[in-house]
């Protein structure tokens, strides 16, 4: 099931898109907070502008070098446990809308990756439990800027400024995410051609680690690291993450003057 957070002009609504129509059909409520109750409006896909499927109300965990060949084309080992660094919620924004590249920043890159959505507030977890508290799925972009990452002793700079997380276009609640293809496009050229079962650490391994080290609440964004390809980006460009059963995330590249 494909759910879409989009507005008119108004303000952000929630709907399902079924797999045989172009319509939203609009939702009551947020999927995070209520049932999936249909208040029997439909919208035309072409009619509304989709946004970011969650705002993080708490934070967006990020993992590092989860992917072996990604780790291994940036000069770096592959770690004993997940790598966790976070995003604030002021680093996501939704298809379409501009990736702002930072002033202090020379050297942007796209990272492509299945981002997971927390559906409830969570502490300690198994690998077992993990799946009873994931609300769905979604694309997600981790973009870096590598040279602030690599001169700073944290990655703060380099992973959470603004503009810096798109996630879209849809959130997706059955998907099985053991062996999805990730790929990334900029300008239509394929950069990065991955498969989530290449993974090290699995995302119920991603989502119960994380909770052992903080409080997991609904809204959460998880994202689950990076395949090989990563690759610069530059005013003008458009970058395309695309993931298996959910669709394609697509932003502009902007830099202010």
């Amino acid at each position: 099931m494909r759910i879409a957070r989009f507005t008119t002009g108004s303000d952000p609504r929630y709907a399902v898109i079924e797999d045989d129509s172009n319509d939203l059909v609009v939702l009551s409520g947020d999927p995070l907070y209520s049932p999936l109750e249909p208040t029997g409006q439909r919208v035309p896909l072409d009619e509304a502008r989709l946004l970011a499927p969650v705002i993080p109300r708490s934070k967006v965990i990020g993992i590092g070098r989860n992917y072996a060949a990604h780790a291994a084309e940036l000069g770096n080992e592959v770690p004993e446990k997940p790598l966790l660094f976070l995003k604030p919620n002021t680093a996501v924004i939704g298809p379409d809308d501009p990736i702002v590249l930072p002033a202090y920043s020379e050297r942007v890159e796209h990272e492509a990756e299945l981002a997971v959505v927390i559906s409830r507030i969570c502490k300690d977890l198994t690998p077992a439990q993990a799946s009873s508290v994931i609300l769905g799925y979604t694309a997600g972009n981790d973009v870096t800027a590598r040279d602030a990452q690599r001169a700073d002793d944290t990655w703060t700079r380099g992973k959470a400024w603004d503009t810096s997380c798109p996630l879209g276009p849809y959130l997706v609640m059955d998907l099985d995410p053991a062996d999805l293809a990730v790929q990334c496009r900029v300008d239509g050229e394929l950069r990065q051609d991955g498969r989530t079962s290449q993974m090290v650490f699995s995302v119920a391994d991603l989502v119960a680690y994380a909770s052992s080290v903080f409080t997991l609440l609904p809204g959460d964004v998880l994202l689950t690291g990076t395949p090989a390809g990563v690759g610069p980006l530059e005013h003008g460009q458009r970058v395309e993450v695309e993931v298996e059963g959910i669709g394609t995330l697509s932003n502009p590249v902007l830099r202010r003057d």
